[in-house]
């Protein structure tokens, strides 16, 4: 398994009203009868209730049981899931990552101070859970990379007086670079 796996658990607010009988009824019932029976039904509504999960807009829940991954919620509202699951909460929200200068060399070898705005979002959360130790570090250290290697494969500036004649350059081709 290498990839996304879509989950549809069950109506949390089917789960959240027989917790909610459970739970009252059992205190009450215990309170006024005194039968064991009714902390059995206590203990029922306490092991429904880990299993509500609630999953706000542009959120997820990537969900493990004893570490094998079962599935990604991405659906939003309250639903109910096996209550031993592990939930990871992931934000599916669009991020801004805006890299600190660097000092590259240019494509002749000349020293360029560059720097960068990344927006970017998680598409695949088995990608960003399994793939990467940590998935907002592994975006900083890959666009530091990619703007080394981006800076090399161009010159900063033409310089058409001295022979060199580019046609994209770092300084009056913003649009073709990036």
């Amino acid at each position: 398994m290498t990839q996304e796996k879509d989950l549809n658990p069950s109506n949390g607010y089917v789960m959240l009203f027989l917790f909610l009988i459970l739970f009252i009824g059992s205190i009450i019932g215990f309170a006024t009868l005194k039968s064991v029976w009714f902390g059995f039904g206590f203990l029922i509504s306490l092991v429904i209730l880990p299993g509500l999960i609630l999953v706000n807009p542009n959120e997820s829940r990537v969900l493990l049981l004893f570490g094998d991954y079962k599935g990604t919620v991405k659906k939003n509202g309250l639903f109910w899931v096996n209550p031993f699951y592990t939930k990871k909460k992931i934000s599916l929200r669009a991020r801004n990552f805006d890299s600190e200068r660097l000092k590259v060399n240019d494509k002749l070898g000349n020293p360029v101070m560059i720097s960068t705005i990344l927006v970017w979002r998680v598409m695949d959360t088995y990608k960003a859970s399994f793939d990467v130790n940590n998935f907002e570090n592994f975006v900083v250290v890959q666009t530091d990379a990619a703007v080394r290697k981006l800076a090399s494969l161009y010159p900063y500036d033409n310089f058409a007086d001295e022979g060199l004649d580019e046609d994209i350059t770092l300084r009056s081709s913003v649009n073709e670079v990036s």
